[in-house]
């Protein structure tokens, strides 16, 4: 019997999982333990798996805990996205930037914000929208903004970011998402067919999430999540996705302080001095009337 390996989940289809060891890949079935346990290894997970031997393949034995989980994409364990919105066609949101990085500050997911169609943008409207992502840069955000469309340094840039994690992609839809995917890792269903043909096992036409080393890092080979709703978030952590409000909340008078109408609040004495963004805290407001249930009220702006 060979001894067991610790590996991470590149690959899932039709029951097999294929796994990376130091550039070496394996290829593993799940154990039935794993369903009597209602386990899903998803790609991206770290797991614990028995080679296999001759043309037999291994058996993925246990998956180690999580850091996190994704539906869509499904993937475990991320580290970033490159949240992908567009100056025009569609226009930039404020209010569905903030969704997405409500979203991902849940997850743990550090987001990087990438913005599309520059070119395309009027030069007042570009400033407004470089005037806003300058605040999210502020907060910690990375933020690219390529004058021309697929600029190859800017494309350096988001590429020297992947090294040492596991990056997805999301963002507005028609924002190019694929587009990007392309320019930032060129040849990547190629990359991926030949992954399969060196393991001899044939074409399947299921199409799954998988994961293609790229610059020292691993991202996730298709776009993720679009969605405009609220997700995975209460009216009672919401106030935990803004990491700014997180900053200052040690100052508030009220530990609990949900700061909407709390006396001695820091993080309205912030706004009040400019120091947080007003868009930032209407958007906060109006997320918990969507939570709360009531309608909410849109600003127009």
């Amino acid at each position: 019997m060979s001894e067991e390996l610790t590996g991470r989940i590149i690959k899932q289809i039709s029951g097999y999982y294929d796994l990376a060891v130091d550039g070496a890949i394996y290829r593993t079935r799940g154990r039935g333990s794993l369903r009597n346990d209602k386990i899903t290894p998803l790609v991206g997970d770290f797991a614990v798996f028995q080679p296999g031997q001759g043309d037999d393949e291994g058996y993925l034995l246990r998956i180690l805990p999580r850091h996190n989980a994704l539906v869509r994409p499904p993937v475990a364990n991320v580290d970033q996205a490159l949240l992908i919105v567009s100056a025009v066609e569609p226009d930039f949101s404020l209010n569905l930037l903030d969704r997405f990085l409500v979203y991902l500050e849940g997850h743990a997911i550090h987001a990087e914000i990438y913005l599309t169609k520059t070119d395309l943008a009027p030069g007042r409207l570009l400033k407004q929208i470089e005037e806003a992502l300058a605040g999210y840069q502020a907060i910690g955000y990375a933020v690219f903004m390529p004058e021309a469309a697929f600029d190859p340094a800017t494309l350096n840039q988001v590429q020297a970011s992947f090294a040492d994690k596991l990056t997805i992609f999301t963002g507005q839809t028609g924002a190019g998402k694929s587009t990007l995917i392309n320019h930032l890792v060129p040849g990547l269903d190629l990359a991926t067919g030949t992954i399969s043909r060196a393991l001899n096992r044939g074409k399947h036409t299921t199409r799954t999430t998988d994961l293609y080393p790229i610059h020292g890092g691993l991202v996730a080979d298709t776009p993720g999540f679009s969605s405009l709703g609220l997700l995975d978030v209460t009216l009672d952590d919401l106030r935990d996705r803004f990491p700014e409000f997180v900053a200052l909340a040690p100052r508030c008078k009220f530990r609990g302080c949900q700061h909407v109408s709390e006396p001695q609040c820091a993080v309205k004495a912030a706004l009040d001095a400019g120091k947080i963004m007003a868009s930032r805290y209407e958007n906060y407001l109006q997320f918990r009337e969507e939570l709360s249930g009531k309608r909410p009220v849109y600003k127009k702006k």
